[in-house]
């Protein structure tokens, strides 16, 4: 591919929400916080003519109860099948998904609203202008925070070596201050040891790009952080697009939006042209959260470390946790506790990492599934720790309370306004998973009169990919070994406001004949596997010794 030196400037500096739904700065949804104070200039709706569906905290909180399941005591053996994973969707992608929520939902106005009046925060709508341009990555650049970056302002500066992962002898943590915390563009990605590993992946990603456009043959002594950082985008872009949405959406719907790669079609009501450069608030506070049902308990990170879980519970002593306890974050990654990649993703056959010596192994390097796409979100997520979330601290209660807040209209009522079948109520189901280890359908519409009809806006997303996947397969029913994928509405959501803020960004890879004289970008050959870029390679990119 041809690499050139023209660059666009000018690019947003702060986004919008969470993967997890709190973060320091974000307000809580149960303060005095009316929707006009906290929303104003930040987002925008995509059916400002449907009637918000409100609902009592009392059915909310019945709601939330059932969508949490059941403790595992014990938890399922390493090795041994699981229904709750999704045979086809593998751990990587829960955490892909929040770092890209991360790069684009980033809020600051909270503490701006202290010092700005409402009308003063509408005049900064360009300023939170949505991208996926990976401000979480490069923060405010090499000039205004050099500590981010190396020596020579174009690469970026890598944390202390970690070990446990034979396959990567220069796995590195966060580079981080004295006091423990990460540097990096977004704090946020270093609230679990997951992400924060991620993180470190784009880190050097980035850096193995840097190398590779200076080489003579491409652009020398002539490379520029502005081109490395616009190299990277692409590329990140790409992989979203190809690999992350194909994987969690259902095919029909991502081949509506991404029938052709470089001119997709969001088809969402009210966008001009297609485009977004404010974030939705049906997206932000209900689509994207899908994720949060993709998470498990524990996650095993390489060979000779041990499954752990996510966070340990303050009944479990997670408050007076030690390092090695769990995988919460905003502290430094033990020095064995390497991923191994090979564990999160499945790579395919020849594109494995290559490891520097033999490696003898009693564990088989199997990628762990991520749990499914449905209404069930593990136990753990009921209780999150202090410095995650607090008042309330269950996860599902906090994303009911705040579609609440949003005033977002329902499910039933968003599937008419897109012409998608609307899910009836006896298939409209929550899937409890109980003490016994069996699961419970239960309708939404019977845990509370509230939700005959109407249900909010996450919870159908939820409950839609259930009833659509077990339709697409004829059974009509819940099965153990089933995919499930966003149906029609959380599916046109999702990869529609992926398009629409892709396309409403004119430094992203659909719009590159801006930049590059109508040439449409491709990964660079060398990056790809069978024509393929996708989160695999890319982590192959980054692994490699040289390129």
């Amino acid at each position: 591919m041809a690499i050139t030196q023209q660059v666009s400037v000018g690019r947003p500096r702060a986004y919008h929400g969470t993967w997890w739904g709190q973060h320091e700065d974000e307000w809580d949804p149960l303060a005095d916080d009316q929707f006009g104070t906290v929303a104003a200039g930040r987002y925008i709706r995509l059916f400002p003519d449907l009637e918000s569906a409100e609902f009592k905290r009392r059915d909310l909180r019945r709601l939330a109860e059932a969508m949490t399941a059941a403790p595992e005591f014990p938890p399922t053996p390493e090795g041994k099948p699981d229904p709750e994973e999704d045979p086809e969707i593998t751990v990587a992608y829960t955490y892909l998904g929040q770092f890209a929520d991360h790069d684009i939902t980033f809020d600051p106005t909270s503490r701006l609203r202290e010092a700005l009046t409402d009308e003063q925060l509408n005049a900064l709508a360009d300023f939170r202008t949505p991208r996926f341009d990976l401000d979480n990555l490069y923060g405010r650049g090499p000039d205004d925070q050099p500590y981010l970056y190396a020596e020579d302002g174009i690469r970026m500066l890598l944390g202390e070596p970690l070990s446990g992962n034979p396959f990567d002898p220069a796995a590195r943590d966060l580079p981080r201050g004295p006091n423990g915390r990460a540097l990096i563009g977004d704090p946020r990605n270093d609230e679990n040891r997951v992400v924060a590993q991620l993180h470190s992946i784009f880190l050097r990603f980035h850096n193995q790009v840097a190398d590779y456009l200076a080489r003579p043959e491409h652009l020398g002594k002539d490379v520029s952080f502005e081109v490395v950082r616009q190299q990277v985008r692409w590329h990140y872009q790409w992989m979203l697009v190809t690999d992350f949405l194909k994987s969690v959406v259902n095919d029909t719907t991502y081949q509506r939006v991404f029938a052709d790669l470089h001119n997709p079609s969001p088809g969402l009501p009210g966008l001009q042209e297609g485009r977004l450069r404010l974030m939705p608030v049906e997206f932000s506070v209900a689509a994207f959260r899908f994720g949060h049902s993709m998470i498990r308990p524990q996650y095993r990170l390489n060979t000779t470390i041990s499954r752990r879980p996510i966070f340990l519970r303050e009944d479990d002593g997670g408050a007076h946790a030690d390092d090695a306890a769990d995988l919460r974050g905003f502290r430094p990654i033990p020095s064995d506790w390497a991923i191994d990649w090979q564990f999160f993703i499945a790579y395919e056959d020849g594109a494995e990492p290559r490891a520097i010596s033999p490696v003898y192994d009693p564990i088989d390097r199997k990628p762990q599934l991520a749990y499914k796409i449905d209404t069930s979100l593990v136990n753990t997520l009921g209780d999150l720790p202090a410095q995650i979330a607090s008042h309330p601290s269950m996860l599902a209660l906090r994303n009911l309370q705040r579609g609440n807040i949003f005033k977002l209209p329902s499910g039933q009522e968003v599937a008419d306004a897109l012409h998608e079948p609307v899910i009836p109520d006896d298939k409209l189901v929550i899937r409890r998973k109980t003490a016994k280890d069996k699961d419970k359908l239960e309708a939404l519409a019977g845990i509370a009169k509230g939700f005959v009809g109407r249900a909010p806006l996450w919870a159908y997303i939820l409950a839609e990919a259930q009833a659509t996947s077990w339709d697409w397969t004829g059974s009509g029913a819940f099965s153990d070994g089933l995919p499930l994928k966003l149906g029609p509405v959380g599916g046109r959501l999702v990869a529609g406001v992926f398009a629409a803020l892709l396309l409403g960004d004119p430094t992203s890879y659909l719009r590159t004949d801006l930049l590059r004289g109508g040439t449409p970008f491709t990964p660079i050959t060398d990056f790809t596997r069978n024509e393929k870029f996708g989160l695999a390679e890319l982590i192959n990119v980054a692994l490699r010794p040289t390129l």
